[in-house]
């Protein structure tokens, strides 16, 4: 007989199901376990006097078990699990579970040691489910419109960007780097002639920082395009491609997160407004007395950007904004400028910067002289040569995967978020 999950059991119907014992309450004439699968949970009761041998096999077995059970479902108006109960006529124990080390309110830095255990929550579980929700809406939009996806490598030869924040590692007789972002690969698959390319991958950030929403590895979804006419065709793809995450992550979800996070799944209206960087200055003063420290000054912080999204709902009743007309000593070399303005933007969401993007220099002459700029020529003389042989000009951006899903549900940190968390101070599980 196959395993079915719980949410498809039949009323009366012989069934296997398998999964975790999330609890058990033995009593005088009954044992109960409630057992748990992907799709649910479901109460197994157990008649002492009439299943005597599938009592003796659950003897010292303890929630975290994994057991099967064959059986029938029935329907009943005493059981909390939506009304149904599993009669079995056999267990059978597949793996039995030692006492977990983990306590009900075990701090962050405990459950990530046993982040296996701590994932078994039924929000956690969720959480996980949401973030794929998400990034299945977005790929799905890419799919739409005709993007292709790549897979770029991840050891590059050398420092991508610059020579900061980099994780160097032995390279058989060499050194190589962990790679920060597709960046330069995604603009190579637009100089080969793909036009529309995404990924979702690993990036690599070797910052000692240690705020909530910062982390060494995470995945990024990606996003580069050719044939643009300016940096708002990227926005505008940008609303698109949230708004299909978002709506996929509402049809499937959407109850649930409000009844486990009590977060609402908002579906964000079209356009998301717009302010230039120095407007937005000026606003903040004006609103919240706020005025930018001199070291941020043609950037933002992270106090301004929560400010922000303060003023997005205020002034516009939108969750959403997008800041263009950064400075360009405070933005990539490879950003196209206008008036020595580069013409990217930062889309600010419940108070956190979620992308950085922008329409690209794609002109080998201009593009060298902006690399000479910084400084960079020589280090990045292989992402020089994409555009010595013609490229269309172009644009894109990148989003943080799990900073999205920690705003989403309103969780405090990426160390609750992420699958696994990787930070300066943590390499294990």
């Amino acid at each position: 007989m196959k395993r079915i999950l719980i949410n498809e059991l039949e009323e009366n119907k012989e069934s296997r199901i398998a999964g975790f014992a999330n609890k058990i309450r033995d009593t005088k004439y009954m044992v109960f376990v409630i057992l748990k699968d992907r799709s649910g949970f479901i109460q197994v009761s157990i008649d002492k006097e009439k299943n005597k041998d599938i009592c003796n096999s659950l003897e010292g077995i303890i929630a975290g078990s994994v057991l099967e059970f064959t059986g029938s479902m029935i329907l009943s108006e005493y059981v909390k699990q939506g009304g149904k109960e599993f009669i079995p006529s056999t267990v059978k124990i597949l793996s039995s579970a030692e006492a977990s080390p983990l306590e009900e309110n075990a701090n962050i830095d405990t459950r990530l040691d046993y982040r296996w255990l701590d994932l078994r929550s039924e929000k956690n579980q969720l959480m996980l489910n949401v973030q794929s929700a998400f990034v299945e809406g977005m790929r799905n939009h890419c799919y739409k419109e005709n993007f292709t996806e790549i897979h770029s490598p991840k050891l590059i030869k050398t420092a991508s960007e610059s020579g900061s924040s980099v994780f160097e590692v032995k390279y058989f007789d060499t050194k190589a780097y962990l790679a920060q972002s597709p960046q330069f690969y995604k603009q190579m698959a637009i100089a080969s002639g793909l036009e529309k390319v995404f990924e979702v991958a690993p990036a690599f950030r070797a910052e000692n920082s240690n705020t909530n929403r910062h982390t060494t590895e995470f995945t990024s979804f990606d996003i580069e395009f050719a044939y643009i006419d300016s940096y708002e065709d990227v926005m505008n793809f940008e609303e698109d491609l949230l708004i299909a995450g978002l709506s996929n992550v509402k049809e499937k979800y959407g109850d649930k997160i409000k009844e486990l996070f009590n977060q609402e799944v908002i579906i964000p209206a079209k356009p998301f407004p717009r302010i230039k960087l120095q407007d937005l200055y000026k606003e903040l003063e004006k609103r919240y007395e706020y005025k930018i420290p001199e070291f941020d000054v043609g950037d933002m912080n992270a106090e301004a950007e929560s400010l922000t999204a303060r003023y997005a709902m205020e002034e516009y009743g939108h969750e959403f904004i997008f800041v263009t007309d950064f400075s360009k000593t405070k933005r990539a070399f490879y950003h196209m400028r206008e008036n020595d303005i580069p013409q990217g933007f930062d889309l600010i969401w419940r108070g956190t910067e979620i992308t950085t993007g922008a329409q690209r220099e794609h002109r080998y002459d201009i593009l060298k002289k902006q690399c000479d700029e910084k400084g960079l020529t020589k280090d990045v003389e292989f992402y020089l040569k994409f555009f010595k042989y013609g490229c269309p000009p172009h644009g894109g951006f990148a989003i943080g995967i799990d900073r999205l899903t920690m705003l989403l549900l309103g969780i405090p940190s990426l160390k609750e978020e992420m699958f696994i968390f990787r930070g300066p101070n943590r390499l294990e599980p």
